[in-house]
């Protein structure tokens, strides 16, 4: 039981690095909280920090995520992946380190997935890609991602757990984008610099 608890506060301490604050105040020293969207993201950090950042912050969110769905295999605990990568979500999204606050876990659910199932994650990645070339919104792509994963875990893997956390956090980035949400049908969403929508707008 010592183990366990060990292995899930192990996974909620590393989903809790922020990588995107650390970069922007250490070397940037930028707040990349208070400025653009506020967030802690990839996104964000590459809004206010540069291509390069924003690249490493997102592969150590990726990172963070699979490292901790890892953690039962390390430590030979017969646990569901899945319910130890949501603590690293937990941590993602309410940080230790930053006031119990945080992003939207998008890259750090994804890190989970991959570990969990491989071929659903690389699913997921090539239609949050097709998003971006399509709408050049980071926001719809998130939450078409996450959507595209609930359906296929109920419906064609069958897999409750999977379903279950997938519903629930499908849901929670949903309201995490309630703002972009009204953005968007306002016509007022920030693009990324390519993309259909993006060269419609020029």
């Amino acid at each position: 039981m010592e183990k366990m608890i060990m292995v899930f506060v192990l996974a909620y301490l590393i989903g809790s690095l922020v990588p995107g604050y650390w970069i922007g105040k250490i070397f940037y020293h930028k707040d990349i909280r208070t400025e653009g969207s506020g967030n802690i993201g990839t996104t964000n950090a590459f809004r206010i920090l540069g291509p390069v950042p924003g690249c490493f912050v997102l592969a150590f969110d990726i990172l963070k995520g699979a490292l901790a769905a890892m953690l039962p295999h390390f430590f030979g605990l017969d646990i569901n992946v899945m319910l130890v990568g949501l603590f690293a979500i937990l941590g993602h999204t309410f940080s230790i380190w930053i006031g119990f606050k945080g992003g939207k876990a998008v890259a750090t659910s994804a890190g989970v997935l991959s570990v969990y199932n491989g071929p659903l994650f690389w699913m997921v990645c090539a239609v949050f890609v097709t998003c971006l070339v399509l709408f050049s919104m980071v926001s719809v792509a998130s939450m078409v991602g996450f959507s595209f994963a609930t359906v296929m875990s109920i419906f064609y893997y069958h897999d409750l757990i999977l379903s279950i956390v997938a519903v629930v956090l499908t849901g929670f980035v949903f309201y995490r984008h309630r703002q972009n949400l009204g953005r968007i049908f306002k016509g007022q969403e920030s693009t990324i610099p390519f993309g259909l929508v993006y060269w419609l707008k020029k």
